[in-house]
């Protein structure tokens, strides 16, 4: 009979930005498939997730995959994404993977999430002196070198476990600020999307405690200074996009997006504090306005140079998403607004 360690990984009920939280689970002869992983339990009183009298909360897996770090030791070792539901099967209200409306997965998603490394001595961004500031931003954005590049070795470790691990990162880079960093993760379905990037930041967390680096999530970690925040572009499609041939499509759903009642629909759940990355600096558009346009990296949303050039066949670019954004939440309001849009 041969054992399994089974990662359970949920979100916890914290506000405004949710975290990770995960717990160990040694089982017989497990398959490796999902059907094959059991509901479990967690004390929901310490998560935010439940009061002391009825602290119960369950975990349902809904994404399997291996545990790259872990099987190293010999021991087979998968993670395990979780939904959370209360005492009663019901969906937990911090669960927000449980309201995607992407039943027959025809939504596609690739988030670009950047975040920073952080030194836990200095606690100041990979490459920062202890005091004062680095050069100015401008030799970072797809960098090399010693003066340039930092904590890549904790980078390239993360993306060989997310490749091991199954996962469908699309590529990595150095950002525009010293110590930021970016993977992409792109699926088809809104829900597995979501499923692989929590994935990832489980992964990249976990390989920091090694290196002695945390990731700093936050949109704008460096204040109000000529330094990057960092922000998780959604690039979504669905049948309607992918197959349009007419600019007309596009903007009835870009327009879908204008509202200044949908514009703060999608602000609520796109990253806490966003306010203070999204000023129409650094690439980035007015958090209260909404604009669109071909190839502009200054508009809530962008066209892709791409799309127009197969005859409007394509995706879109939501910039407005902060690094510390739920995907599960970000994907489920871009599709609610999708749908509304006369073109769909």
């Amino acid at each position: 009979m041969s054992k399994a360690k089974l990662e359970y990984i949920w979100l916890d009920g914290y506000t405004p930005m949710q975290s990770l939280r995960s717990k160990t689970k040694i089982v017989d002869n497990f398959s490796g498939k999902l059907e094959d992983c059991e509901m479990w339990s967690f004390d929901g009183s310490s998560t935010e997730q439940a009061p002391g009298g009825s602290s119960d909360c369950q975990l349902r897996p809904v994404f399997v995959c291996p545990d790259p770090g872990r099987s190293a030791y010999g021991t087979p070792a998968f993670l395990v994404m979780c939904d959370v539901l209360d005492a009663n099967g019901n969906a937990h209200s911090s669960n927000g993977r449980a309201l995607i409306d992407d039943d027959d997965n025809d939504f596609w998603f690739g988030f670009e999430q950047e975040y920073f490394l952080y030194d836990s001595d200095t606690n100041k961004p990979l490459g920062f002196p202890a005091n004062g500031y680095p050069n100015p931003q401008g030799q970072y954005y797809c960098s090399v070198g010693a003066r340039n590049a930092f904590g890549r070795d904790m980078v390239e470790e993360h993306l060989e476990q997310c490749l091991a691990a199954g996962l469908n990162v699309e590529g990595i880079n150095a950002e525009v600020a010293a110590g930021q960093w970016e993977f992409q993760i792109f699926a088809k379905g809104a829900k597995e999307a979501g499923d692989q990037v929590w994935i990832a930041r489980f992964l990249l967390e976990r390989i920091g405690e090694e290196y002695g680096y945390w990731v700093n999530w936050h949109c704008k970690p460096l204040g109000d200074t000529d330094w990057n925040g960092s922000g998780m572009h959604a690039n979504f499609s669905n049948t309607a996009l992918r197959t349009a041939g007419s600019q007309d499509v596009y903007d009835a759903i870009c327009q879908a997006f204008a509202p200044e009642d949908i514009i703060q629909a999608h602000i609520d759940v796109y990253g806490p504090d966003n306010d203070k990355r999204l000023t129409g600096k650094h690439e980035t558009a007015p958090w209260n306005k909404f604009s669109y346009g071909v190839s502009d990296r200054g508009a809530s949303i962008r066209i892709p140079m791409g799309t127009v050039q197969r005859g409007w066949k394509g995706w879109l670019e939501d910039r407005r998403p902060n690094s510390a954004a739920d995907p599960y939440k970000v994907s489920a309001r871009i599709i609610q607004t999708v749908k509304t849009a006369k073109a769909v």
